[in-house]
């Protein structure tokens, strides 16, 4: 497996990112199209609607299925950090330190964690500020 480090740490899912994704964008553009098409033509639209509706749906429940997974990892994430940070340092994490923060925290080795840490909470850094500060990459290979 490759290093992680910034440069190559986004993670994308074939199935959900390039066929799934593009697959309900289809579906629903068609679906849209269809329903135009059936209202010029002053054809019955009730199929055209139904498809439309049933696309419109579809598409909903992929972004859900993507944002639930997303928060369920995110709070995963928050607890394993407020635990590690409890364990190097013996105090909770700083409150300070917003979901998104702690998140990115997460690539800090242990050596390095605590101080980044506090660094996070004083001068309120971005993410991608954070991920670039740190020195000693700890690999996350499981978030999608």
């Amino acid at each position: 497996m490759e290093t992680q480090q910034y440069a190559n740490h986004r993670k994308l899912d074939p199935l959900f990112h390039f066929v799934l994704l593009w697959l309900t964008l289809i579906v629903l553009i068609g679906a849209v199209i269809y329903a135009v098409r059936s209202l010029i033509a002053g054809e019955d639209v009730s199929t055209a609607l139904l498809l439309l509706g049933l696309s419109v749906i579809a598409a909903i429940l992929v972004m859900l299925v993507r944002t639930y997974a997303l928060k369920a990892q995110d709070r995963a994430i928050r607890a394993e950090e407020q635990l590690r940070h409890f364990i190097l340092t013996g105090k909770p994490i700083d409150p300070r330190l917003s979901l998104r923060q702690i998140i990115a925290l997460r690539f800090a080795g242990d050596q390095e964690y605590p101080e980044l840490c506090h660094k996070a909470a004083e001068e309120n850094m971005q993410p991608d500020d954070i991920k670039k500060a740190v020195r000693t990459w700890r690999a996350d290979h499981h978030r999608l």
